[in-house]
């Protein structure tokens, strides 16, 4: 087996409050589970709701997104389809109440400073939203989420606080749009990507070459 310095890396853009990037998540594993080799994935945060924030980094409830009725009901439409296909049970198809920018900053944080346990904090952010229906936007919920992988609790509610840290994250916000990235979740490997919830055998095509 490959060294982990040496394992292929697979980038993906996400946003926990995407439902698609939660099954876009359930994909990968099941082609990560295909591989011999390991994959590492190298998460970088995206910000679905970049238009409707104000200032202070609130969502602007009353902003007009250009979403209406029927957007929302093709989505829900398109996630039923997608837990049909992938085998997923969900608590909800769509989380337009949740602000993830707590918990993408509490993600961004220990990605950064606990490298080794980032993995099992991201993967219960998404279960603890897109299985249980709680709200990552909450403190409180991510801090029990913090201490459930391992991690300091008090570590992870300063970071939340952190203006300097949340103004970091705004940064690769505005990289990742720079580098072209309009939806999410988007995979990117060697210079290609895919975007969305895409199948495992699209995932493999894009990792190992037959594009």
């Amino acid at each position: 087996m490959s060294h982990p310095e040496a394992a292929d890396r697979l980038v993906v853009y996400s946003d926990y409050v995407c439902p698609f990037c939660y099954l876009g998540r359930q994909s990968l594993e099941r082609y990560r589970e295909t591989r011999e080799d390991p994959l590492v994935l190298d998460w970088h945060p995206f910000d679905l709701r970049s238009g409707n924030r104000k200032a202070d980094g609130s969502i602007d409830r009353s902003a007009e997104d250009g979403k209406g009725e029927q957007y929302y009901r093709q989505a829900r439409e398109n996630v039923r389809r997608l837990q049909e296909k992938y085998d997923v049970e969900m608590a909800q198809e769509i989380a337009t109440d949740v602000d993830s920018l707590p918990a993408q900053v509490a993600s961004y944080y220990v990605k950064s400073e606990h490298p080794d346990d980032w993995l099992d904090f991201d993967e219960a952010i998404f279960e603890a939203l897109w299985q249980d229906g709680r709200d990552i936007g909450d403190a409180d919920v991510l801090a029990d989420l913090a201490e459930g992988a391992g991690l300091d609790t008090d570590e992870i509610r300063n970071a939340i606080a952190d203006d300097d840290l949340r103004e970091e994250l705004q940064d690769r916000f505005a990289e990742a749009q720079r580098r072209g990235v309009t939806g999410v979740p988007t995979f990117a490997y060697d210079g290609h990507a895919a975007r969305g919830a895409v199948p495992p055998k699209q995932l493999e095509r894009l990792v190992d070459g037959d594009r």
